[in-house]
Order: C-alpha cells, then structure tokens, then sequence
C-alpha cells in the first residue's frame, strides 16, 4: 500500500479517535477532539498531493479518499448536533448550533454521492471527485474547525480565549451555512453530471 493510500487508511482511524474525544468528559477533550480532526483534515490535502505529485494514483484511492472524507465530515457534523443538545455557549460566546435538518442534508449528499460511484463501479466506470466537491469538502473541514475551535477555546489560556471575542461565533457560523448550500449544490451538480450512470 502506498503512503496517499495509507494516509487515507489513518483518517478512518483519526474519524475514530475523534469521536472518541468528543464525547469524552476531561478538561481538554474539546482541544484533542480539534487536534485529531485538523490532523484527519491536513492528511486529506497530502494524500492528494503526494499522489498527484508521485504518480501514485490507483483505483484504490480513487474509491476510498472520498469515501474516508464522507465518514470524517459525517460523523463529525452528526457528533456535533449531538452536542449542540447540551452546549448552551462556550464561556461568554453564543454557542453555533448545528441543525439535524443540516446533518440530514449532508449525510443523504454522500450517501447518494456514494451510492452513484458504486452504480457506476459495478459497470465498470470509475468515478472521480470533481473540483466542485473539492470545494465542498474543504468547506465542511473549515466549518467543523470552526465550530470546535467555539467549543475548545475555553480551555486555552484566558489571553487566547479573549483573542477570539465575537468574530469567532460570526466566522463559525457562516462557514456552516456555506458548507450547506455547497454541500447540496455539489451533490445536485454530480448527480446531474452523472446521470447516464442511473
């Protein structure tokens, strides 16, 4: 197995030691649950790179990069309306909920976006990310960030924590309604583009 391959693997790995942390109670399970996720992140963006830049590209990836991205930001949107059950606000800054109905969205694009590679795989045609999903992937990665970084700064240093003030909330939440309206316009975009597979 070659290392975009192995990176790939250790974000499966990464998604779950990431829930682990989240529902974990310590006083910096936020801060590791961060931690692990950016971690899962960065090895999304090097998989790709390293096997563009090598020529490493096999069909293996092809299948499982996206798939493993689809776990990683699933299972962290779904933990975090879990949260948002019981997070009133992360010290003096509002708390950005995360909406079932958003979680639902998300989760039925993958799974549809999934469902049309598997089609298309068992009639012999490979079907690859396209930049449109790149975005929208960076887009979900960047507003889970966000939305931890909220729940974790209270566990930093008080000087850390009133860097933030309310640009945090603001930032956070607006990157959540884009990774939505990305979310679905990618996948109607895919499935569209796609559609002599169905």
């Amino acid at each position: 197995m070659n290392l975009p391959n192995q990176l790939t693997v250790s974000r499966f790995v990464l998604t779950g030691l990431f829930l682990v942390a989240m529902f974990s109670r310590s006083p910096v399970n936020d801060t590791i649950a961060l931690v692990l996720f950016s971690i899962a992140g960065l090895t999304d963006y090097f998989d790709g790179k390293i096997a563009r830049e090598r020529k490493l590209i096999t069909n293996f990836g092809i299948l499982m990069d996206p798939l493993a991205d689809k776990i990683l930001t699933c299972s962290a949107f779904i933990a975090l309306v879990e949260r948002s059950k019981f997070n009133p606000g992360s010290g003096s800054l509002p708390a950005v909920s995360v909406e079932a109905w958003m979680a639902v969205l998300i989760v039925a694009r993958e799974l549809a976006i999934t469902g049309l590679r598997l089609l298309a795989a068992s009639k012999g045609v490979t079907l690859a990310a396209e930049r449109f999903g790149k975005h929208k992937t960076i887009s979900q990665i960047t507003a889970v960030i966000a939305l931890l970084v909220l729940d974790a700064h209270v566990e930093w240093w008080p000087w850390l924590r009133d860097a933030f003030g309310l640009l945090l909330p603001w930032f956070a939440h607006l990157s959540l309604w884009v990774t939505v309206l990305l979310t679905f316009t990618s996948g109607a975009i895919y499935l569209w583009k796609n559609r002599q597979i169905y």
